[in-house]
């Protein structure tokens, strides 16, 4: 009767080992390659060290030249955009409050 639960101790010992070894092996097999950057990345250090020549529009987003962007820039401060109508402004401020009692309230249909 001894020899019988020794035995079953051993397999079952022998199982826990393996088990922990296989889940401890395959947890760390692909941990090295998610760790490093892909190859065409540029390191940051280099992007750090880069003059930024071009811009991009904050008006409709189309790529500029330094000087047109400054002369974009000064023309933003001296005229800025015109404001929205009023009326406009308030349908903007209900539908986002409809979505948001919606989303608190999702069975009221208005």
């Amino acid at each position: 009767m001894g020899r019988v639960k020794a035995r079953k101790a051993i397999k079952l010992l022998s199982i826990i080992v393996t088990s922990a070894m296989l889940v401890g092996l395959s947890s760390h097999w692909e941990s090295a390659v998610i760790a490093l950057p892909p190859p065409e990345d540029t390191p940051e250090e280099i992007l750090r060290t880069k003059i930024i020549i071009e811009a991009r529009s904050p008006i409709d987003g189309k790529f500029l030249t330094a000087a047109e962007y400054v002369q974009l820039q000064t023309q933003l401060q001296e005229a800025p955009p015109p404001k929205l109508d009023p009326k406009i402004r308030e349908q903007i401020f209900l539908l986002r409050l409809r979505k948001t009692l919606l989303q608190f309230f999702p069975f009221l249909n208005f």
